[in-house]
């Protein structure tokens, strides 16, 4: 019997991570396309600020599924204590590092308020700067989101933008444009960054992310719910076989 059950938790655990594994392959596939910029891929993507960011995680992502299902398929398959216990180790490390970052969110969610946002981005924001990785971000932010600043032009006044850059009132990432990211044509950007409110977004990405996080809060829900629930079944799998072969 003990036999029977250490021979189906084998197949149970080699067919979950050979799903794993397949989705790691086509992730990292997908990931390598989105790499190349096929014709017109860009213009259909920055459309929707979900599929932009998403399609940038796609390698990383099936990166690590592939690793992991291929650490779980061979570990299973051949039994192979080092080779699960690699499994085992990943696994944790992940579910650890996802546990930690919901703690920090919990306990520094006083802290991120738009008063914050906004006092950081008038001391830190350069402008057009990709070296400085705070002005890259807030950059993509606002290009991604059709916003500018936190609450609205405005917090550009009296920061350190407008002391590197007297004559402009906002960045070009406030701007308006057509085309895609990465080709953009602004519509007039001589006549945005004087201060031209027609030429320019207005409104501010803090509620335009929170507009956005709401609009997926559910799915987003359920889908780390799901995740959670997958790294638990994969360890307590690991850890029976484990200890099985023991």
């Amino acid at each position: 019997m003990e036999g029977d059950c250490l021979r189906c938790t084998r197949y149970v655990m080699f067919i979950f991570n050979l799903f794993i594994f397949v989705g790691g392959s086509f992730l990292l596939g997908l990931g390598a396309w989105v790499l190349l910029d096929p014709p017109g891929f860009r213009e259909v993507v920055t459309s929707n600020p979900l599929l932009f960011m998403c399609s940038y995680a796609l390698l990383p992502l099936g990166a690590v599924f592939f690793l992991l299902g291929f650490l779980g398929c061979c570990g299973a398959i051949r039994e192979n204590k080092c080779l699960l216990l690699v499994f085992l180790t990943l696994i944790l490390f992940i579910f650890l590092a996802e546990l930690a970052a919901a703690i920090l969110a919990f306990l520094f969610r006083e802290h991120l308020t738009r008063e914050y946002f906004t006092q950081e981005l008038k001391r830190h924001y350069q402008g057009h700067n990709d070296t400085d990785i705070f002005t890259f971000t807030w950059n993509a932010i606002m290009t991604i989101f059709d916003c500018c600043g936190v609450s609205g032009p405005e917090d550009f006044e009296q920061s350190l933008f407008r002391l590197l850059s007297p004559h402009k009132t906002v960045p070009e990432a406030c701007c308006r444009r057509r085309g895609y990211h990465g080709d953009m044509e602004y519509i007039n950007m001589e006549e945005c960054v004087s201060g031209t409110a027609a030429f320019r977004h207005n409104e501010g990405c803090y509620s335009a992310m929170l507009d956005f996080l709401q609009t997926y809060i559910y799915t987003a829900g359920a889908l780390a719910v799901v995740v959670l629930t997958t790294e638990l079944f994969a360890m307590v799998s690991a850890m029976c076989l484990f200890r099985g072969m023991q």
